[in-house]
């Protein structure tokens, strides 16, 4: 799933989270004003979304009637990055 962000001053970037659990679970961002990130993240499912690298994703686990708030992980050490080997033409 790919979700992006705005209208932020802050460039954002692209991050990944995988539901590594056996439940289903719940993302948030919360930190950032005047913008909603909330997405269900089935167990296996990898969730690729933009966010600045200041907001921090909430991981909710629970039921259908309660959630508890089990992780808060910073974007930043979600951030994707590339990998671009150097050429070597010997």
């Amino acid at each position: 799933m790919l979700s992006s962000i705005k209208n932020t001053t802050q460039k954002p970037a692209i991050c990944c989270y995988v539901n590594t659990s056996t439940h289903v679970e719940i993302a948030r961002i919360t930190n950032i004003p005047n913008w909603s990130f909330e997405r269900v993240v089935f167990p296996g499912q990898r969730l690729i979304f933009e966010a600045p690298l200041v907001a921090r994703l909430e991981i909710h686990t629970g039921t259908a009637i309660s959630s508890i708030l089990s992780e808060t992980i910073d974007c930043q050490e979600l951030q994707l990055t590339s990998y671009f080997p150097a050429y070597s033409a010997s």
